[in-house]
């Protein structure tokens, strides 16, 4: 007899466990909040419902990560920082509460600017130090990757301040942040055509699985789709639109490639693998949530 789903999660590893106790948990509560507006919403306008959910199931996912993979994430810190352990468990809880903040729809305004704000430490202290002296593709992946997501937090605090009446400083984040998520979408676009065998989305290391068909008409179509998103973006035309397709297409492509490679990963009897499977699954989810973003900051 095969074993139960409950036998598989119970036989995670301590880090992939938490990590996936805290995104179910964090699901539940995203749906709980967003129902109201996926049932009012239509077509395709229901995956932009879910743009809070999508930004926020990632956050809760490195969260956990961070306080079952401490000692691990310890080695990231820089070793000028004081208190270096302390830094983990507080990027950790920070993590975590903004997922929750942001999934409820509650002081985004705050929580969304602050992650911004972290993020775009991590890119000044760690990433960009580390892609100009290594240089590469994946170190500069990973730049625009965390910038991305900077941006993404910027453009939900935005969002929520003009909801709030603050028109001026809401639209001024929403055009700082627009600028790095377009570049972002472009450089994505541009890896997608020059590495076509890669997982789409955010063009890492790891490759697409044999039994998708067409791998690279996938990898060609998903960078036609960034970098044409990425033009839209950046001459701020057609934001909406160009958000809400790519956001959706970005969306489909982490249920139907990235969910059943997460379920391999989680079934591998390494605890390495099945942390990668789950960052993998929650770093492009998030990058969708960030593309998706920009879908409610206009009508064009």
């Amino acid at each position: 007899m095969p074993p139960t789903p409950f036998a598989v999660f119970l036989a995670l590893s301590g880090p992939a466990l938490s990590m996936s106790a805290a995104g179910l948990a964090l699901l539940a509560i995203g749906l709980a909040a967003a129902k109201n507006d996926i049932a009012q919403a239509r077509g395709i306008d229901k995956v932009v419902a879910l743009t809070n959910l999508c930004f926020a199931f990632p956050l809760a996912v490195f969260g956990a990560e961070h306080l079952s993979s401490a000692q691990a994430l310890l080695l990231g810190v820089p070793p000028y920082m004081p208190w270096r352990m302390f830094w983990v468990y507080f990027v950790g809880f920070a993590l975590i509460a903004a997922s929750l903040s942001i999934a409820t729809k509650r002081l985004v305004r705050w929580s969304a600017l602050l992650f911004g704000v972290m993020m775009f430490l991590f890119v000044a202290m760690l990433h960009l130090p580390g892609a100009i002296s290594v240089g590469g593709r994946i170190p500069w992946t990973i730049v625009f990757r965390e910038m991305s997501f900077g941006s993404g937090g910027w453009v939900l605090a935005g969002t929520a301040m003009m909801r709030a009446n603050r028109d001026g400083l809401g639209r001024g984040l929403i055009a700082v942040g627009r600028v790095p998520i377009a570049l972002a979408a472009i450089f994505f676009g541009v890896e997608h055509f020059l590495h076509p065998l890669g997982l789409p989305g955010v063009p890492l290391e790891k490759l697409m699985p044999l039994w998708v068909p067409g791998r690279p008409i996938v990898d060609y179509v998903t960078g036609a789709f960034l970098l044409a998103a990425g033009v839209c973006f950046l001459l701020a035309a057609k934001v909406r639109t160009a958000a809400t397709y790519l956001g959706a297409w970005i969306v489909f492509l982490v249920v139907v490639i990235y969910g059943p490679v997460l379920i391999g990963a989680l079934g591998d009897a390494s605890a390495g693998i099945q942390v990668e499977g789950l960052n993998y699954f929650a770093d492009t989810l998030l990058f969708g949530g960030v593309i998706l973003s920009l879908a409610g900051t206009d009508r064009k």
